[in-house]
């Protein structure tokens, strides 16, 4: 138990600093941080509101929270993963992307029934996101090539290339995005009628709860893992106790970029049901934050991740209901990235502090 109160003690703290900054700013705007801080509950399905629309109530947006929470658990476990093996996947927005493009051309307007359109769905981003990953990973281990400046790259290349496509081939002449998926092969029952409303049912969600829970169960119990934990603390020390550190390094990334596959065909076959051409979702960032109030921990990414959807989906509700601008939720979130990275040197920090008074 003092384990575990240690592990979320510099997050707790994180978010404390960071919702306190937060009231500040709204106190600055003359507006009441309460009020705003029901209003992210609110509209995250969390508290009541005042009135619905038709056949929705609290339990309609709880679902949709859900459905939302679902892609930012994927894409942060691939942030957790990769910065276990010491490296930094910041091309987790063009993974995803790139995942959903392919899902969506070569499944989301086919004809396939739903048990066979939705396996294939995530099949796809497993396999798209796993081979993007494994060329950075290559890249890294064969030349040495700085990951962050590879993933970067191919985030343009993958942003403007499928731009192009959708334009010209998928685009829909009324919203300007890609023409909406079929129902068939999306990973959302959308619309679903249930206890008298209407839901939407997020198979993602469940299935990014499991991959949480094993990927832990993979890190910590797993040979593959210890040797990914290894390569992260100590590449050379790794090599001389046997260990093929490129074969690792390549490992560790074709994981990363398979996870950011997941948070893509959920994104964009789940939750969004279609593309913004010439976009990078801030999800596939954001989820940088969530990995760091995590602690770098996959079951933490969790409880990170629901916080921050709450940030999310709660701020167009609170800038409708009070008139705050909906940017504030990413201020707050910058907020909790900042102290989420210092976090751990503030744990040194008081750790040497303890050792000195002993």
């Amino acid at each position: 138990m003092k384990k575990v109160l240690e592990k979320i003690k510099m997050p707790l703290l994180a978010v404390t600093i960071s919702l306190i900054f937060g009231a500040i700013v709204i106190l600055l705007l003359k507006k009441n941080p309460l009020e705003a801080y029901s209003a992210f509950l609110q509209g995250a399905g969390l508290l009541p509101k005042a009135n619905y629309g038709g056949n929705q109530n609290q339990l309609s947006d709880f679902f949709v929270f859900l459905d939302g929470t679902a892609p930012m658990i994927f894409a942060s476990l691939a942030i957790v993963i990769s910065l276990k093996g010491g490296l930094f996947n910041i091309g987790v927005a063009g993974q995803m992307l790139l995942s959903g493009f392919f899902a969506t051309i070569l499944v989301g307007y086919s004809p396939l029934p739903g048990l066979v359109a939705k396996p294939i769905v995530i099949l796809i981003g497993l396999v798209v996101g796993g081979i993007l990953g494994g060329i950075v990973g290559y890249l890294k281990a064969k030349f040495n090539i700085n990951e962050v400046v590879s993933t970067i790259m191919f985030n343009y290349i993958i942003q403007y290339t499928t731009s192009y496509f959708i334009q010209t081939s998928f685009v829909d002449p009324v919203s300007r995005q890609s023409k909406y998926i079929l129902s068939s092969a999306s990973l959302t029952f959308k619309g679903v009628s249930a206890f008298g409303v209407k839901l939407d049912i997020s198979i993602s969600f469940f299935l990014a709860i499991l991959v949480a829970i094993y990927l832990n169960y993979f890190l910590n119990k797993k040979k593959d893992g210890f040797e990914i934990k290894m390569v992260g603390l100590n590449r050379k020390g790794s090599e001389y106790a046997g260990v093929n550190v490129e074969k690792t390094i390549i490992k560790t990334m074709v994981i990363s970029g398979a996870l950011a596959g997941l948070a893509g065909v959920s994104y964009y076959l789940g939750y969004m049901q279609s593309i913004q051409p010439g976009v990078l979702g801030s999800l596939g960032f954001n989820a940088i934050a969530t990995a760091l109030l995590g602690g770098v921990n996959s079951i933490g990414v969790i409880f990170a991740s629901l916080l921050l959807t709450i940030l999310d989906r709660g701020s167009v509700f609170m800038s409708s209901r009070l008139g705050i601008v909906k940017e504030i939720s990413g201020v707050i979130t910058s907020i909790i990235l900042i102290f989420s990275a210092i976090s751990g040197y503030i744990g040194l920090k008081l750790s040497e502090r303890k050792k000195e008074e002993r």
